[in-house]
């Protein structure tokens, strides 16, 4: 006996499937995974729509099997931190990290940071949400309330004051100088 949500998913989303094949023969590098994929997307679709039914279930269909092949490829860039054997240990010489770079790498970190804090606000909050936690530009402009062209103004000032501040050398020892906290917020302002 077929339930509502079996006769929504027959008629809204099965009814698709020689162009979601075609679309995934298309995108999909892994032939031999594509009937594996289309599986799982059946049965995430289903699962949401025993939660609600999309008002455009072709595009939900579409816009979701993106959504697993960019999760699979994602997952697939993972690297496995696990043993795969028994290896034997290696008489490599192995580049330990001295105290001197890794005093040097912290000293690295702490003008970057020293050069974040300098950032006007919105500017620091901006290259912050772009860069560090990798958001899209447009995701960026619609959590902010402003737009992709400001979001890329903001980008490109505070890349130009962060590269000042860590790149402008002023004396023969290479070490950078930082711009004072004034110039920066008054450029930034």
């Amino acid at each position: 006996m077929q339930t509502e949500l079996d006769r929504w998913f027959v008629h809204e989303i099965l009814v698709h499937e020689e162009a979601l094949m075609r679309f995934l023969q298309r995108h999909w590098p892994h032939r031999e995974e594509l009937h594996d994929l289309r599986q799982e997307l059946y049965a995430r679709l289903y699962e949401a729509g025993a939660k609600a039914r999309p008002a455009q279930p072709k595009a939900f269909l579409f816009a979701s099997a993106r959504h697993l092949m960019t999760d699979r490829l994602r997952r697939g860039k993972v690297v496995s931190i696990e043993p795969m054997g028994d290896f034997e240990p290696s008489h490599v010489l192995v580049d330990d990290v001295s105290p001197e770079r890794w005093c040097g790498g912290r000293q690295a970190l702490r003008r970057l940071a020293d050069a974040l804090d300098r950032l006007p606000d919105r500017c620091r909050e901006v290259v912050w949400l772009r860069r560090v936690e990798e958001l899209s530009q447009k995701d960026v402009a619609s959590r902010l309330g402003i737009s992709e062209k400001t979001v890329e103004k903001h980008i490109a000032k505070g890349m130009r004051l962060l590269a000042d501040a860590l790149f402008t050398s002023g004396d023969r020892t290479g070490t950078p100088d930082a711009p004072s906290n004034a110039s920066m917020r008054r450029e930034g302002d």
